[in-house]
C-alpha cells in the first residue's frame, strides 16, 4: 500500500525515525514541526492521504488542529499520538475528529497497522470496494444525510460528522435491523481484526446518539443489544407496529 502521509511531531529524532520508517514501508512522507506550519502544508498543492499528529505541540495542541481541520470541511484520515493514556484524552481525540489513536511508546508494527488501516477506509469511502456501490444518502428520523457531500441534517440543521462517523453510519445503513457485533464493525469499518479496545465502537455509538437521538439515554435508533453488540433501527414506530 502507497500514499502520501503528514507527520506532524516536534521531537526531532522521532519525527526522523518516522519518516525514514514509513519511507521503507514505501510512503511519501513530508514533516511539520508546528502546527501551523501542518496547516500551510496542508493548503499546499501535495494533498495528503492521512496525517500523523502528535498532541503536544508548541504553538497549539493537536486537538486544536484536528478540529479546525474538520471545521474547514477536510477530512482527511488523522492518527494521533499521545503520552496521555486516560481514557478522556482517547475520547476527546475521537470527538474532535481524530480516525485513530497511539499511546507512546508504540511500536513501529502497530503504528503501519493503523495507517494502513485509516488508509484501507480511505479507499473504501471513495467508492473502491468490488460489486458493492454504497449507499449515497440516508433518512431516517429526523436525519437527512448525503454521504457524497458529507452534509448531514437534523430537524433541517446541520451537523457535522467526521469521516469514520460517517463510514459506521453508512454501515449501519447498509445493514438495519440486523445486530452487528463490535468485532464485525471493528473489521468492517475500522479495518481492523482482532482489535482487542472495542471501547472504540462504545464511544462511537455514544456519538451517533448525541448527533440522532432525540434522547440519547433512551436510543430509538441506534440500540444496544447485550452481549450481542447494536442494530440500527431506522424505522422504530413501524417496528414496534409490526411487533
Amino acid at each position: 500500500m502507497s500514499g502520501r502521509l503528514l507527520v506532524v511531531e516536534d521531537e526531532e529524532h522521532l519525527a526522523a525515525g518516522l519518516k525514514l520508517n514509513l519511507e521503507l514501508e514505501g510512503y511519501e512522507v513530508d514533516v511539520a514541526t508546528t502546527a501551523r506550519e501542518a496547516g500551510e502544508q496542508l493548503l499546499g498543492p501535495a494533498g495528503y492521504d492521512a496525517i500523523v499528529l502528535d498532541i503536544m505541540l508548541p504553538d497549539f495542541d493537536g486537538f486544536e488542529l484536528c478540529k479546525r481541520l474538520r471545521d474547514a470541511g477536510n477530512f482527511v484520515p488523522v492518527i494521533m499520538l499521545t503520552a496521555r493514556s486516560s481514557a478522556e484524552d482517547r475520547v476527546r481525540g475521537l470527538e474532535v475528529g481524530a480516525d485513530d489513536y497511539l499511546v507512546k511508546p508504540f511500536s513501529l508494527e502497530e503504528l503501519l497497522a493503523r495507517v494502513r488501516s485509516v488508509l484501507r477506509r480511505r479507499e473504501w469511502e471513495q467508492g473502491s470496494r468490488e460489486n458493492e456501490e454504497p449507499p449515497r444518502t440516508l433518512e431516517f428520523g429526523r436525519a437527512k444525510i448525503d454521504f457524497d457531500t458529507h452534509e448531514v441534517l437534523v430537524s433541517g440543521e446541520p451537523q457535522k460528522l467526521t469521516q469514520l462517523e460517517l463510514d459506521l453510519l453508512r454501515y449501519f445503513g447498509e445493514h438495519p435491523h440486523r445486530v452487528l457485533s463490535r468485532d464485525e464493525l471493528m473489521e468492517k469499518v475500522w479495518k481492523l481484526r482482532n482489535y482487542s479496545y472495542t471501547r472504540t465502537v462504545d464511544n462511537f455509538i455514544a456519538r451517533l446518539r448525541r448527533h440522532f437521538e432525540e434522547n440519547p439515554s433512551q436510543p430509538q435508533h441506534f440500540l444496544s443489544v447485550r452481549g450481542a453488540g447494536y442494530k440500527f433501527v431506522p424505522d422504530p414506530d413501524a417496528t414496534a407496529t409490526a411487533s
